[in-house]
């Protein structure tokens, strides 16, 4: 038994939330030993049967429960979880009974791995469970379990899709356990963030939620504490809490916890307002005319694996030449070298359809990882401004900044953290340092079908490309669906217009056509469908298979391009063989993709031209380990990067906590 309180109130005040602390070396070793062995605990087969037996012992005496009963059992469980006292047996009732409602109100009645995985979240750890496996209906059981228990719960998503379409989906399920759900989207306004924050179990963005607390925290300053909040609040005429959105940081719930958690750890979230940057348009345009006139390799060297450009000494003075004839900026060094970087930057590193789209007469950027707009995102330091001077649409005024939090703070401040996720295992290291999140791998319900055949590396991307319109060709004639991955919008919409020639009608999945996202999905396992989009990884929809597929072979998935993280491959191969359904993957790439070309040495491309026959796969020494070995560097640079960020993080918390600033 144990006791743990994470409700708004006395105890904790009005709006609790974490302390960060600081761990020393020894806290930090012990967290990582202990999270070991709670994975290798965790993990046994015999303890999820006890779970599950327990769970399965008061379902049995649910099944013949009349309606009344039932909600009379809701009301008896609600004021035992209220009480505090959290045993694995009375968390096992909570869960027979949302399980017996479940099975009422959505027709949908908890497997033994969606019990495993709600038990897993409910404690404050996070549940790897595959692709299929019906996540949303997992985290119905931790959210209204805690719910019950006076609990504000948030059900945490990427996008406000999904938000919606999961709050809805499991709407009559929570109503039915007297329990009220609100969602928050972008459009959302203030009145309608707080109603639905007021509600026991909110669904929202990533995004939405820490812009959110950010509006809090400059209501509140630095005056979050238990007592100053209790007297504040006996001052009704002058309180802060009507312009309070949120109750605290109590218990969070975060699907695509990878993604959240460790690919957005790198984007800091900015409250801003725009500044007043009358002289920004002409500034931009100089920056990139005297940028125009710099030659690569003499003036400015790019650094394509740090996705970074140096000026050389030679530069410096080639630009102080060039900005001669120009006043203001222009005349002080630093500021001068600043703008030339950002310039260059947007005219080598920053390429329309790979980051961002031009729409509407708009720059929209692209996330690398989802393959998604976001259209209210901007790149900082004026370079989203350079970039629409670049493209010659209307700059944006650039933004003054009034507060600003990096996930990897925000999340450690909610008293209990859990989520859910298709591939942490990668990560799971990562996760248990700096959010004290323990990662738990979860059975599937079913045996697994998926065939995942060996990789297939070519000397040149017109060899690879030919590989994948053959094999589509292939399976599109037998009738297997297909689905293919891509990198970046360009890339989808070459092998679109290779599909096209070739014949074989398609359908194209990117940044385009986000509008159309769940239906092409959706319809991605029909008999003979070729479906191409980019990262297709976490965007929530499952893809079923439709009639006479199964005896097809199921979806088959091809990968055109190894990702800067191994987990958003294994995310897309994960999209075929769901619930053991059958289904198929393999790996198309060559040396000259992308990201394989700025790591594969020069010194090689002479053993791969003696190795190689034309139109044949490489032999896997220099082939698939080269390719693999590129893909391990990125993520331990990538690691690398979050970490320091981190470190770099806690000092500005440091120095604006002895400044008295909020954030």
């Amino acid at each position: 038994m144990y006791s743990v309180s994470l409700r708004p109130g006395i105890a904790l005040g009005r709006y609790p939330e974490r302390n960060e602390l600081r761990p020393g070396w020894l806290e930090r070793t012990s967290s990582v030993v202990a999270a070991l062995l709670v994975r290798k605990h965790r993990s046994r087969s015999a303890y999820f049967n006890e779970v599950c037996a327990l769970v399965h012992q008061h379902s049995a005496r649910l099944v013949n429960e009349s309606e009344a009963d039932l909600d009379a059992a809701v009301t008896a469980i609600r004021a035992q979880l209220v009480s505090d006292q959290h045993t694995d047996e009375l968390i096992a009732r909570a869960f027979a009974i949302i399980r017996e409602k479940s099975g009422r109100t959505l027709g949908m009645r908890h497997f033994d791995c969606q019990l495993m995985g709600g038990w897993v979240i409910f404690h404050g750890m996070l549940a790897e469970m595959n692709t299929g496996e019906g996540k949303t209906l997992t985290a119905a059981l931790p959210a209204a379990t805690a719910a019950l228990a006076g609990i504000p719960v948030h059900v945490i998503t990427v996008n406000d899709y999904l938000a919606a379409r999961d709050a809805e989906l499991m709407r009559p399920l929570y109503e039915s356990l007297g329990l009220t759900v609100g969602i928050i989207a972008e459009a959302s306004t203030s009145e309608q963030r707080q109603a639905a924050y007021a509600c026991d179990i909110t669904y929202c963005t990533n995004k939405q939620l820490t812009f959110d607390y950010l509006k809090d925290r400059l209501v509140l300053g630095r005056g979050t504490g238990r007592i100053q909040l209790q007297v504040d609040r006996l001052d009704h005429q002058h309180s802060r809490h009507s312009g309070l959105l949120l109750r605290g940081l109590c218990f969070a719930i975060v699907d695509e916890a990878d993604s959240v958690l460790i690919d957005e750890a790198r984007t800091p979230l900015i409250l801003s307002r725009p500044a007043d940057t009358k002289e920004d348009t002409r500034i931009f345009n100089d920056a990139l005319m005297l940028a125009a006139h710099l030659r690569p390799g003499e003036d400015f060297l790019v650094d394509t694996r740090e996705h970074s450009i140096t000026l050389t000494e030679r530069g410096e003075e080639r630009l102080e030449h060039l900005a001669e004839s120009l006043e203001g900026v222009w005349c002080a060094k630093r500021r001068r070298e600043e703008l030339i970087v950002q310039a260059l930057s947007a005219r080598h590193l920053f390429l329309r359809d790979k980051q961002y789209l031009v729409r509407d007469e708009q720059v929209q950027i692209i996330d690398e990882y989802t393959g998604r707009l976001m259209p209210d995102r901007s790149w900082e330091r004026g370079l989203h401004q350079m970039v629409q001077a670049k493209e010659g649409v209307e700059i944006s005024a650039r933004n003054e900044t009034l507060a600003k939090i990096s996930y990897q703070r925000f999340f450690r401040r909610y008293l209990r953290l859990g989520g859910m996720s298709g591939t942490a295992q990668e990560v799971a290291s990562e996760l248990s340092s700096v959010y004290g999140l323990n990662c738990v791998r979860i059975p599937t319900n079913k045996p697994s079908r998926r065939k995942v055949l060996p990789d297939q590396v070519f000397g040149t991307r017109d060899e690879k490309w030919q590989a994948v319109i053959d094999d589509i060709r292939k399976r599109h004639a037998a009738g297997q669906p297909v689905l293919v991955g891509t990198r970046t919008v360009e890339e989808s919409e070459y092998l679109g217009a290779l599909l096209k020639n070739a014949g074989l009608q398609h359908e194209v999945l990117n940044a385009r056509q986000d509008q159309r996202e769940a239906e092409i999905v959706a319809g991605a396992g029909e008999c003979g469908r070729i479906t191409v989009a980019t990262n297709i990884a976490g965007r929530g929809t499952d893809i079923s298979l439709g009639p006479g597929a199964e005896a097809r072979g199921g979806l088959h998935v091809i990968v055109t391009e190894r990702h800067e993280a191994g987990r958003i491959d294994r995310q897309l191969i994960g999209r075929c063989a769901r619930q053991g359904d059958p289904g198929s993957a393999v790996s198309i790439l060559s040396i000259e993709d992308e990201l394989v070309a700025m790591y594969y040495p020069k010194a090689m491309r002479w053993s791969v031209d003696q190795a190689s026959s034309r139109g044949e796969p490489l032999p896997v020494w220099t082939g698939a380990i080269p390719v693999r070995f590129t893909q391990w560097l990125l993520e331990r640079r990538h690691q690398r990067i979050r970490a320091e960020l981190f470190k770099a993080d806690q000092q500005l918390s440091d120095q604006m906590a002895f400044a008295g600033r909020p954030e």
